[in-house]
């Protein structure tokens, strides 16, 4: 399979970011590094809107080395925008002349709206909101983006020139090294709520159930925030508004030095984190937000999202949920045969709804999404090698970062896909300890129901077309099949894997050819 290295560099105002993924032709992708330098390109910018030469300078040295990064790994193609910095810098064409002569880079630079709408694109690839309404947050260094939107689309975007190295610049003496006095803090929140009061009713109007923020500042305070609580490998990261008032009245009563000694803080970012936190707690008091989901996704992943998607299929992917965009891209990662996987797909569907009407179990929506995901992913495992790809295909989805899912779910997934073939679940081959007994007891029926799926596209010329559980009584349960050809190979699969397929349901198994040459 032919696949396209593309890097994509965010040059922003604080960081330069990149990213650097392998694009497969189906348009599933394998990041394959991803780099960040804290350059401080804002810096000094903003009371006369001009970059520093020695900003400029440190820019231009990581803009150098980026790309030579990314070509090394076999990137012929190099995307790269600029944000806030270089938009509103009155030298912004001396820059841009600087990166094109002396890095050999073409820089695009995006107006505050599509910055905005990357990041939408970047923070709904990562993040599952189950039909909910959300409002997207990112605190840069010197603009903050929002967006309003759901899973597949936005319906508000806007860009406020607020950041934290611009406040920072703004209230923040040169220099200064102490704590940050109330008075400074409140007029800093006052440029805050004047800033962002043209989106206030805005976002009020909207019935918001989730919030979701994203960058260098919102991940920070998070992870401040988790280690007070104690629970800093908590994922994903949350942070409640009382949190946060916390820890930056905190912060607020420390010197710099000591800033940079709190547990959790990026002493990068030690001297403008309370600026930051001031856009982030004066939006959440303005806009009513008092729980916050943190992203690690952003505007270099809405870069990767939209250069991957034209507008039909990008409109297409977006009404797909996270999980299942996940699921997708796993699958095609891998060079998956779509049309088999989804043939057992839908035959393993029919098999859990036709074996749930008769009664056979009790299993719910829940366990039928999981039956769903592994049954596309069973066969993943071809990829390395088609002797134990089962075993294989457990592996790589259980160590997979599978968007949207826990832990659990994913430890289920893998078992399923692991127990589609040979030997059965049982004993020591369940040990995992995130399983509990129900996990077990949905593992032996979903595996089940997948190797029959399985084993009737066993052809992969989709002989038996349709597959119902039709009936059961004390000891016996009737499996009814549908077939326009010659089915041999199936009914064989069928008997050799007869007895796992009983164990599991607890019953003899009968099968009822409907049509086809397979009595």
């Amino acid at each position: 399979m032919n696949r396209e290295v593309v890097g994509f560099i965010d040059i922003g105002t604080n960081s330069i970011r990149m990213m650097v993924a392998s694009i497969n032709p189906n348009s599933s992708y394998n990041i394959l590094r991803e780099e960040k330098e804290v350059v401080r390109l804002g810096e000094n910018e903003f009371k006369h809107d001009r970059l520093q030469p020695e900003a400029m300078q440190r820019a231009l040295e990581v803009c150098k080395r980026f790309p030579q990064l990314a070509r090394t790994l076999g990137a012929k193609e190099i995307v790269a925008v600029a944000t806030s910095a270089t938009r509103e810098a009155k030298n912004q064409e001396e820059f841009l002349r600087l990166l094109r002569e002396e890095a050999g880079l073409d820089v695009m630079v995006v107006s505050g709206k599509e910055e905005a709408r990357l990041i939408f694109l970047g923070m709904t690839s990562g993040v599952s909101l189950e039909g909910k309404r959300a409002i997207f947050i990112d605190i840069g260094g010197g603009s903050t983006e929002i967006a309003i939107g759901d899973q597949n689309q936005y319906s508000y975007l806007d860009s406020l020139k607020l950041g934290a190295i611009r406040l920072t610049t703004l209230y923040v003496p040169d220099g200064h090294t102490g704590k940050i006095p109330s008075k400074m803090y409140g007029n800093i929140k006052k440029e805050v709520k004047r800033r962002i009061r043209r989106s206030t009713s805005e976002v009020r109007s909207e019935n918001l159930e989730v919030a979701v923020g994203s960058s260098g500042t919102i991940r920070n305070l998070a992870e401040i925030a988790a280690k007070q609580n104690g629970n800093g490998a908590a994922r994903p990261l949350k942070l409640t508004k009382g949190q946060l008032s916390k820890i930056i009245n905190m912060l607020r009563g420390l010197k710099l030095d000591e800033r940079r000694m709190v547990p959790g803080i990026n002493p990068e970012r030690a001297d403008i984190i309370v600026p930051g936190g001031a856009i982030l707690e004066t939006i959440m008091e303005e806009y009513g937000i008092k729980e916050l989901v943190v992203s690690d996704k952003g505007l270099k992943d809405g870069l990767l999202v939209d250069y991957i998607f034209d507008e039909k299929e990008l409109d297409q992917f977006l009404e797909l949920s996270v999980k299942e965009r996940s699921v997708l891209q796993l699958g095609r990662s891998f060079d998956l045969d779509e049309e088999h996987a989804n043939r057992v797909r839908d035959l393993a569907l029919a098999l859990f709804d036709s074996s749930k009407k008769v009664g056979l179990h009790d299993l719910g929506k829940w366990e039928r999404m999981l039956l769903r995901h592994s049954a596309w992913l069973h066969d993943i495992g071809n990829s390395i090698s088609f002797n134990d790809h089962h075993i294989h295909s457990q592996y790589l989805i259980y160590n997979s970062d599978l968007l949207g899912f826990d832990r659990r779910e994913i430890t289920i997934m893998a078992n399923v896909a692991r127990f589609h073939r040979k030997g059965g679940p049982k004993g020591k081959r369940l040990k995992d300890p995130t399983l509990d007994d129900h996990a077990k007891r949905v593992i032996v029926l979903l595996s089940a129901m997948l190797r029959l799926a399985e084993v009737l596209d066993r052809s992969h010329e989709r002989v038996i077309y349709r597959a119902e559980f039709t009936g059961k009584s004390g000891s016996e349960m009737i499996l009814s099949l549908w077939s326009d050809g010659d089915c041999q190979l199936e009914k064989w699969g069928i008997e050799s894997n007869q007895k796992i397929l009983e164990k599991a349901f607890r019953r003899r198994l009968l099968i009822d050819f409907k049509t086809g040459k397979c009595t």
